[in-house]
């Protein structure tokens, strides 16, 4: 694979604003080089999307001047198999890089592998119209580790996986996962997509996720804070 489809991010950016519950994300002129999502979150109340940055850089250095000028907090994200050559624009456009090494990642959701919770977690599944939460408790009633998925059709998106520091390394993320992954089939998807933070890289490649292209994402330095 030579670039990433920009199919494929409109259908993982469809199914993340569901699993946020936030607004339908619009396209940006010129129309085919991105979508603006509002997400009204502090130091992140907007942010925009490279559809095809594979296909034309100069499509990633419009939106990286479109950014730079935003009056609202904005980030870019871009997925791409030239990670170098689009840190290089956004660079010379003034931003800075806010994320170089996440994943955006894919898997056949009808052959993920499944893993129980051990004892003496507890697994809680709660469907609401699209979306999926799962939360592992512990004997205490705290939630352990958590995540959500968004079914869209035949995809479906994972979205905020994560595990309690005081509770890693006791496979819950891959509970969580299987879990996940078991409610989304019952509902008809079978692409599994995502974005993968650092920290979850080894995590998803372990059950089978795959690596389609790296992610890029970078605001204004006035607007860099810490990530939530």
């Amino acid at each position: 694979m030579t670039k990433i489809e920009s199919g494929l991010i409109r259908r993982w950016l469809d199914g993340w604003t569901v699993a946020r519950g936030l607004p339908e994300a619009e396209p940006l002129e010129p129309a085919g080089d991105g979508l603006r999502s509002t997400c009204d979150q502090p130091g992140r109340e907007v942010e925009v999307f490279a559809l095809r940055a594979d296909d034309e850089p100069e499509s990633v250095a419009r939106l990286a001047a479109t950014v730079a000028a935003a009056r609202r907090t904005t980030w870019l994200t871009v997925p791409t198999l030239r990670p170098t050559t689009v840190e290089a624009v956004v660079g010379a456009a003034g931003l800075d890089l806010l994320h170089r090494s996440e994943w955006f990642m894919t898997t056949d959701l009808t052959e993920h592998p499944q893993h129980e919770p051990a004892a003496p977690y507890q697994c809680e599944v709660r469907t609401e119209g699209p979306v999926t939460i799962v939360s592992l408790h512990a004997p205490s009633g705290e939630v352990a580790a958590r995540g959500s998925i968004a079914v869209v059709g035949g995809d479906a998106i994972a979205d905020r996986i994560e595990t309690d520091p005081a509770h890693r390394r006791r496979g819950l993320g891959r509970a969580v996962m299987s879990a996940l992954a078991e409610a989304a089939v019952s509902q008809g998807a079978r692409t599994g997509l995502l974005i993968a933070s650092e920290e979850g890289q080894r995590l998803y490649s372990s059950l089978g996720w795959q690596h389609r292209a790296d992610v890029l994402i970078a605001r204004r330095p006035e607007d860099v804070r810490p990530a939530k």
